[in-house]
């Protein structure tokens, strides 16, 4: 996309004679563009004459036929809905300007049009009508079709159009956005005869834009709410990884066992900052598009459509089942568990017994949220993904003052901004269509006299972190669409896996909010660098699934926990812990071996090393002692993604890990840039 300067934003009718020598120039061949020629013209006609568009041309093709006008209005049923009492509002000021206005698709086909009816006549002369594409392609230099191939506001006036047969109208548009990823999904255009320029016609079509996007980023919300009603039931089911997807293929909900559940099947796709999956998107008819094809790890029988009330489809349920091999034992009863003691939990503070290590710098950070567990203020809880903060949050709860209210937590990450804002703040009786009848209590207000765990804080949306440190600074809460406060009381802990203090910096959190927030902190060290943990945590989550799925008696052999002991575990915690239920159920025996294992884990040691790589173990060990297994780590993949000039499927493959757990690995250590850096060198 090629930003506009807002200079070159707007025409001068001042220099129309001088762009029109200028056009007879360029015509003539001429190379050197002239001083009165904005260089977007300057730039649009050469585009025009690299396509051979016909300058002399007089008009737009004529139109589609009915029935093909009608296909493509049905296909943008939502663009249509969304505008039309948009431009109905505008129809007042555009007939007092002699001006129509044009709602355009991608294609730039006019799909409908309102304004002044004098000038709607004159403009079936040119073919501007319903039905008719204004693309460059077609129709040379003009607003719809300019604005769309710069994405970005644009004014067409007289002589700066392409084809003589539009250089009597003056023309500005923009194109219309969808509001979650931004995809160009329309053209809105203000057009008229040269005689009513306006700069404000260009003002008009970015407000009548940005509208449109806000009305279908209502409807968009109120379509994740009942496709989020509609699936509701099978959020009980915890054996199966589920992933939500909405009618456009983007995730909207996913619980705790899906994200291991698709890097095991080496799926390309982080739940943590999600992206459109367009093979999942629902076309018109209902079914979904599968333009390009589901990714190779996706089975179609895993994937169930979730209908509304009325029948449509609202969106896409992905089911990654886990396999039930454990046999239940019959007869006088389950056998009783043999296998060595996890660590007693016994002393730990009260509160904070769920917590199983060994490692100091563990039992550090529980001393430390145990001693401001008694105090009110927020407590920020600083950690990898799968570290415990859910269990840290929850410790603190219960040794607070505030543990007889209630404890609610909500995750930050992965909920747009519309639900986000109703999950926290809720909303009243009719804030919007569909809304529930009686409004909902948000987050906020359903932990009053108690404690709110906000976890992944860092992915709050920039705009709604002054509303919530309004919250904490005055205790008050405005649900949605009310103007008379709440009051609320509640302890606030909140936990990121980010360094806010880098996001600050970055402009992409609040300086203020984050000393609200982290008036406290407590750092929780990764799994990698508790030494001891793995085994003790191994064997404690042994005796849980064994339990839970009925298994019967089974423990780890001695060669797959040092296995375990040497992974690095960049999914911490909650990684050992799908790790651990995954070999029991793929395991009969009872002792398992390291056969049972994953392959990202199988094949970390016993599979060869390449020349490259090879070569960068060696420069690593005679380098500087590096100061964890972490650094060493990233030291080892920082220097196989040298050897391999960026290109992380070959360094995957030579550093003998899946690439989605080098992808993950590098997000971990942050080492984006180094790829950025080999690939521009």
């Amino acid at each position: 996309m090629t930003r506009v300067p807002e200079g070159q934003m707007f025409s001068d009718p001042g220099s129309d004679a001088a762009v029109m020598a200028a056009w007879e120039r360029f015509l003539d061949g001429e190379s050197r563009p002239s001083d009165s020629l904005r260089a977007l013209v300057d730039r649009s006609w050469q585009r025009c004459q690299e396509q051979n568009v016909d300058p002399d041309k007089r008009s737009a093709p004529p139109p589609v036929d009915e029935s093909m006008l009608e296909s493509m209005k049905e296909h943008h049923g939502e663009l249509l809905q969304a505008s039309a009492p948009i431009m109905a509002c505008a129809r007042d000021f555009l007939a007092e300007t002699g001006t129509v206005m044009a709602l355009a698709d991608t294609s730039c086909t006019i799909l409908t049009m309102e304004g002044d009816n004098p000038t709607i006549g004159t403009a079936e002369s040119i073919h501007l009508l319903p039905g008719v594409s204004w693309s460059e392609r077609i129709c040379g230099t003009n607003a719809i079709g300019t604005a769309l191939a710069v994405g970005e506001p644009v004014q067409i006036h007289s002589a700066e159009h392409y084809c003589a047969g539009i250089k009597r109208w003056t023309c500005s548009a923009t194109v219309i956005r969808h509001p979650h990823d931004g995809e160009i999904i329309g053209v809105v255009d203000v057009s008229g005869l040269s005689e009513s320029y306006s700069r404000q016609s260009l003002a008009l079509v970015v407000t009548t834009a940005s509208r449109i996007e806000n009305k279908i980023a209502m409807r968009e919300m109120e379509r994740r709410y009942y496709l989020l009603e509609a699936s509701l039931q099978r959020w009980s089911n915890g054996t199966d990884g589920l992933v939500l997807f909405d009618r456009r293929g983007y995730p909207v909900r996913a619980n705790e066992i899906a994200q291991a559940a698709m890097t095991s099947l080496g799926a390309d796709l982080d739940l943590s900052a999600p992206r459109r999956v367009t093979a999942l998107a629902i076309g018109d008819n209902g079914e979904l598009v599968r333009t390009p094809a589901l990714p190779a790890w996706l089975r179609p029988e895993w994937l169930e459509p979730v209908y509304g009330a009325q029948g449509q489809r609202l969106g896409t349920l992905l089911v990654l089942p886990l396999p039930r091999i454990g046999r239940a034992i019959s007869g006088e009863g389950a056998r009783r568990l043999v296998s060595e003691p996890a660590v007693a939990a016994n002393d730990m503070p009260s509160g904070f017994t769920s917590i199983i290590t060994r490692d100091p710098a563990l039992r550090e950070a529980v001393r430390k949220a145990d001693q401001l567990a008694r105090s009110k203020v927020p407590v920020l809880l600083l950690g990898e993904t799968g570290v415990g903060k859910e269990e840290f949050a929850q410790g603190l709860h219960k040794a607070s003052p505030f543990r007889d209210g209630p404890y609610v937590a909500l995750n930050c990450g992965g909920l747009s901004r519309e639900l986000l804002a109703s999950e926290l703040f809720g909303y009243v009786d009719g804030a919007f269509t569909g809304a529930r009848r009686g409004g909902m209590v948000g987050k906020i207000e359903a932990a009053n006299g108690g404690t709110l765990f906000l976890d992944e804080i860092g992915e709050m949306p920039l705009d709604l972190q002054p509303h919530l440190l309004r919250v904490l600074e005055q205790s008050e809460i405005y649900r949605l669409g009310e103007n008379v406060p709440r009051k609320v009381s509640f302890r606030l802990i909140a936990a990121t896996h980010r360094d806010l203090r880098k996001e600050v910096a970055d402009g992409r959190f609040r300086m203020d909010f984050f000393y609200r927030v982290a008036v406290t902190s407590v750092r929780i060290p990764p799994l990698r660098d508790r030494v001891g943990d793995v085994r003790e945590l191994a064997r404690h989550f042994v005796e849980r699934f064994s339990k839970q799925h009925e298994l019967g008696l089974r423990r780890l052999d001695e060669e797959l926990l040092a296995r375990l002991e040497s992974y690095s575990w960049p999914g911490n915690v909650r990684e050992l812990r799908n790790v651990v239920e995954s070999v029991l159920l793929m395991s009969d025996s009872e002792c398992v071996g390291i056969d049972a294992l994953p392959p990202e884990l199988l094949g970390m040691a016993d599979s060869p090393v390449s020349a490259p790589v090879a070569t960068a173990l060696g420069a690593l060990a005679t380098n500087a002692p590096v100061g964890s297994i972490a650094e060493g780590e990233a030291e080892l993949i920082r220097r196989a993604i040298a050897a391999t000039h960026g290109n992380l499927t070959r360094a995957a493959r030579e550093l003998a890990i899946a690439k989605s757990t080098l992808y993950q690995k590098v997000k971990l250590y942050g080492l984006e840039r180094d790829i950025g850096r080999v690939r521009a060198g």
